[in-house]
């Protein structure tokens, strides 16, 4: 963990594509499709690697002459180059800016960045193509970055940081914490149990509550059906007696 850094110094593109530089496993087919391929550096570009800038994520409508004026402010311009389509002539949206100074450079990435021209939100980052070793460029799979709508989103990079990836520590110290788990996981269980047994007494003095109550409730019942049904015997001897005294009157 001593050598972890949130920017890759060597660049994979099974890293690159995990959040954490700890996947094993490709998770989409561009990463696959980088990890095969044999991409060599473009010698044919002129100048030196170390005094160059990359921009990106230009409007498609910003001229060289609007991103000299923007970037000469930061120091002296050796080399622009807006890289173009080689059949239409428009604009890809990334350019290389070469400075004459270091301390322009460096001044340059730390303002220019994420700095807005002409609506957009620029990326300026160091050229990687020449310096990082075992880059693969976007089109193959590789690439830091992208977008969260494709789902390919590439990492290490300055936009897109590697995250720390948890590392639990091993020897006496991992049993310790393992041995305090366990005893955390013990105690709810201990307690557990003993709320069931004592659930339990209180379920049991219940119904044995329940079960007089009920057994109360039903002789109750039982007297009170016995009164009604004398009750009713009564009247209806009355009403008996009634009639017969009244055919004897008759």
């Amino acid at each position: 963990m001593n050598e972890w850094s949130p920017i890759a110094k060597v660049y994979d593109p099974l890293k690159a594509g995990s959040i954490d530089g700890t996947d094993v496993e490709p998770h989409d087919r561009a990463v696959w499709r980088a990890m095969f391929a044999r991409y060599k550096p473009n010698k044919g570009v002129a100048g030196d690697p170390l005094l160059t800038l990359f921009v990106a994520r230009l409007n498609p409508q910003t001229t060289e002459d609007r991103l000299h004026e923007i970037f000469s402010k930061y120091g002296d311009v050796g080399r622009l180059r807006l890289v173009r389509d080689i059949v239409t002539g428009f604009s890809k949206g990334y350019a290389f800016v070469e400075y004459k100074e270091e301390r322009a450079v460096v001044r340059a990435r730390r303002e220019a960045n994420k700095l807005v021209v002409d609506q957009h939100e620029l990326l300026v980052d160091f050229e990687q193509e020449r310096t990082l070793k075992g880059w693969v460029p976007r089109r193959l799979g590789g690439g830091q970055g992208g977008k969260k709508e494709s789902g390919q989103l590439r990492f290490g990079g300055k936009d897109r940081p590697f995250r720390k990836p948890i590392n639990l520590a091993s020897g006496p110290m991992m049993q310790e914490w393992t041995g305090g788990a366990r005893e955390k996981e013990e105690r709810p269980r201990e307690r557990d149990r003993g709320l069931s047994a004592r659930h339990a007494e209180r379920g049991a003095e219940w119904t044995g509550r329940g079960g007089r109550e009920d057994r109360e409730r039903g002789r109750d019942r039982s007297s009170h059906r016995e009164r009604d049904r004398s009750e009713t015997g009564d009247r209806e001897d009355r009403l008996h007696a009634d009639k017969h005294r009244h055919r004897d009157r008759r």
